[in-house]
């Protein structure tokens, strides 16, 4: 079992739960600082018990608020925090996805501490060392700094919207593919394979994987397992020293569809949720594939045995609220036909999907095989 807060400390984190904003390492550290909040519509009501917490604290507060409810992160909100945080000693968000990633960059480039109030398990980035921004319509990943706080209530993370739990989930269970996709790169390009990262995620995967009857119960003990596996995703980040235990074609096609929502200037679901129907095509592919026309090493198919059935992954998300379906986010069809193709590309790393497209046996038939199981 990972020590949580031990494998923090390796890391120079100050991973805290606490309850109506009372954490007392955070704010031991923060006393005397002038500190920047960043909220966004929706976060800005439930950051009340932190700011309380900070003003009792003696800290000077300064405050960049976005006003749409699901701000971007591009370079546009990056600027606006730098901007408000050249004058703050640490920056700190009130929020999960974006405004984490908006504070970690903007704390990167101003060599200030940054850190997060955590207002939803909903995805992997809280101590990742790097930053997804939308730059000119398409996602590039930047070198950031780690989070040097993130702040945990469980009961505002256990009643966190049902999706976002969802998506966080998602992002976890995505972790089954994107490890095997690690390890048949290495079996058949020569990819050099981490084990101390691999390990340490399959690990928190499995455990939170085993812990979702109570996250759809809203149990503290769920939430506390998915948090704990989401901060193990960004430590298994670091040790790998890039994505790979973390991502694979499952976020590949995720971006491709991200990219999509912003050509068309549609509102983004959230990107657990695009990683969960993600993985279900990954896992699909995987188990299909010693039916098809191809010989691999053996290893490779006893690989691709070992993953959950998707039938299984399937239910799980749904029983969070998750769409199960490409239709139900509002893509067109051809969007999702070409994304089959295309989307290893997004990338240069190997995966299910590139096997697949550079192999031949992405055919017509395949992309029809998809469409039907999953749109």
């Amino acid at each position: 079992m990972v020590d949580i807060g031990k494998l923090s400390k390796k890391f120079g984190v100050n991973a805290e739960w606490g309850q109506g904003g009372n954490f007392p390492a955070f704010l031991s550290y923060i006393r005397g600082k002038r500190v920047l909040v960043i909220t966004d519509a929706h976060t800005m009501s439930m950051s009340e018990p932190i700011v309380n917490a900070l003003r009792e604290n003696g800290n000077e507060l300064i405050f960049c608020h976005f006003a749409e409810e699901e701000p971007i992160a591009d370079e546009k909100t990056v600027d606006e925090a730098r901007a408000r945080g050249a004058a703050a000693d640490y920056l700190l968000a009130v929020g999960a996805g974006t405004l984490n990633d908006v504070a970690k960059y903007a704390g990167f480039l101003l060599n200030k501490p940054s850190g997060v109030y955590a207002t939803a398990p909903s995805m992997d980035g809280f101590t990742s060392g790097v930053t997804p921004l939308i730059v000119n319509g398409a996602k590039v990943t930047y070198p950031a700094q780690v989070a040097h706080d993130v702040l945990m209530d469980a009961d505002v993370l256990a009643h966190a919207p049902r999706i976002m739990v969802g998506a966080g989930v998602g992002d976890i269970l995505a972790k089954y593919c994107c490890l095997t996709d690690w390890r048949i790169s290495h079996i058949l390009t020569g990819e050099p394979y981490g084990q101390e990262a691999a390990s340490l995620m399959d690990e928190a995967v499995r455990a939170c994987d085993a812990s979702i009857p109570d996250l759809v119960a809203q149990r503290a003990n769920g939430v506390e397992k998915l948090m704990n596996a989401l901060l193990i995703s960004g430590y298994a980040m670091v040790i790998a020293g890039n994505s790979r235990p973390a991502s694979g074609a499952e976020h590949h096609m995720s971006h491709y569809l991200e990219m999509d929502f912003l050509r068309r200037g549609k509102r983004i679901p959230l990107h657990g949720v695009k990683v969960g129907l993600g993985t279900l095509v990954s896992l699909y592919l995987y188990h299909t594939l010693k039916g098809r026309a191809l010989s691999l090493p053996a290893s490779v198919y006893e690989e691709a045995a070992n993953l959950p059935e998707p039938e299984q992954v399937e239910e799980k998300l749904a029983s969070l609220g998750c769409p199960t379906r490409f239709s139900r986010l509002d893509i067109p069809p051809e969007t999702v036909r070409a994304m089959f193709r295309e989307a290893y590309k997004i990338r240069d790393r190997f995966t299910v999907l590139t096997l697949y497209c550079t192999r031949g046996l992405m055919t017509e038939e395949t992309v029809d095989e998809l469409m039907e199981r999953f749109y």
